[in-house]
């Protein structure tokens, strides 16, 4: 019997969203998404329950050919040497299968807990001094944008090459993935004309530090849905989704979508969405979610992939062809991807 193809170019998120299980159901999720063969798993970090080194660990340990990411931790809440040995211990442990990838966050909440925020410079400056520690060099009197360190060691023995991944919105950060990082992973809800300036900008960037540019994976990230789900979880997946990130950073996925401001405005003036204490995903109720659907347009959600299995993998491989080398299949588990996991491998034996 023929072995299946392994899904390389298709990612998912590990406890998608607020990971509503809780971090038991990890283990489960890490398995079947290698059983449906996802060629990487995914983990965001979120300070609860969703600590990136400890899932990790787990996920590494249930699974034996699937690539375990990080997308995104942060680097300045763990000392250089604490985030350089956690990453050596994953790439071990899995034989290889790990990424550390860090990301920007959110300014105003670092502010909120006395954490300074993440500038670009630190994160080239992080990824230079992780790439020099895992090859074995003892730093001296480091003065970088990550600070100040009289020496930075792990194991003069260590010579190993572990992927960086960046989660990157912006230009500057799109350019940094290029030169300096292995995946560039991209937000939910970019249109096709961002999806493919994006792609652009990392692999000119990738180009112009004298990389190849086919060495740079961007990867889409890519709202996956479809109608085999009751209505009022495909809701929750899609508008409070999308509702959460314009409570968080509405104005920068506006602008850089150029889509209208004033929509934006009156969403936020909204009393419902005013009402609802945090983020929308997960605090708000059925009727509030129905609500705040008639405030998001149509053409805001249609970055995504939705309606029956079919109509959605025409989607993700339409998200192919506008440039992205691999898709996450974001916001739904390993169960409630199978059927589109299903069908695209049947557009996969028609196309070969």
């Amino acid at each position: 019997m023929t072995q299946a193809r392994v899904l390389d170019e298709l990612g998912y998120y590990l406890l998608a969203g607020a990971g509503g299980e809780g971090p038991a159901a990890l283990m489960d999720e890490a398995r079947r998404g290698e059983e449906l063969g996802f060629g990487t798993a995914f983990i965001s970090e979120r300070w609860n329950v969703k600590e990136a080194s400890s899932l990790t660990g787990a996920a590494c340990a249930v699974t034996s050919r699937m690539q375990i990411a990080t997308a995104a931790t942060n680097h300045n809440t763990r000392h250089p040497l604490i985030t350089g040995s956690y990453a050596t211990t994953m790439h071990r442990l899995s034989k290889g299968r790990f990424t550390l990838g860090i990301g920007r966050g959110i300014a105003a909440m670092y502010n909120a807990f006395g954490v300074p925020a993440v500038t670009t410079a630190q994160m080239e400056d992080f990824a230079q001094v992780m790439r020099r520690l895992w090859h074995g060099e003892m730093i001296f009197n480091h003065d970088g944008p990550i600070g100040k360190y009289q020496i930075l060691f792990l194991d003069p023995d260590f010579d190993e090459d572990i992927r960086l991944g960046i989660v990157a919105f912006g230009p500057q950060t799109l350019a940094l993935g290029g030169r300096a990082f292995d995946d560039v992973i991209l937000h939910t809800y970019f249109t096709p004309e961002t999806l493919q300036r994006s792609v652009k900008t990392v692999k000119d960037a990738a180009e112009r530090a004298g990389r190849d540019p086919d060495s740079v994976t961007v990867w889409s990230c890519f709202a996956t849905v479809g109608d085999h789900l009751p209505e009022e979880l495909r809701l929750k997946k899609t508008v409070a989704r999308l509702a959460t990130y314009l409570q968080g950073y509405g104005d920068l996925l506006v602008s850089t979508n150029g889509w209208d401001p004033a929509v934006l405005q009156r969403f936020r003036e909204d009393s419902v969405v005013q009402s609802i204490p945090g983020g929308i995903d997960h605090k708000a109720s059925a009727d509030q979610i129905e609500h705040i659907a008639t405030l998001i347009p149509d053409e805001w959600l249609e970055p995504s992939a939705t309606g029956s299995a079919e109509q959605c993998v025409a989607r993700i491989r339409q998200e192919l062809s506008y440039g992205a080398d691999s898709v996450i299949l974001h916001g739904a588990t390993p169960d409630e991807l199978e059927p589109i996991v299903a069908q695209y491998r049947i557009t996969d034996t028609v196309r070969s």
